[in-house]
């Protein structure tokens, strides 16, 4: 048990030091991006959806790449 909030202790304390790093070095993580985007997936999965229901399980194309690594942390 202890190990474990030992453990908590250390990434919480890594979060912290990581986040005042990218901003001496002139970035800033998009902290809001997540909840930007979930309607952008959630329209990608509606249309995967009716896609699935048209053409069939068979023939179904869908990108599910909802994420862009590049925008969560942007230069300021």
């Amino acid at each position: 048990m202890f190990s474990l909030i030992k453990l908590i202790i250390w990434l919480a304390g890594l979060l912290v030091v990581t986040y005042f790093i990218l901003g001496y070095f002139g970035y800033e993580p998009n902290l809001n991006y997540f909840q930007e985007s979930k309607a952008k997936c959630e329209e990608k999965l509606k249309e995967c959806t009716n896609n699935a229901i048209h053409q069939g399980v068979d023939n179904i194309q869908c990108n599910f790449n909802c994420i862009e690594p590049k925008l969560i942390i942007k230069k300021k």
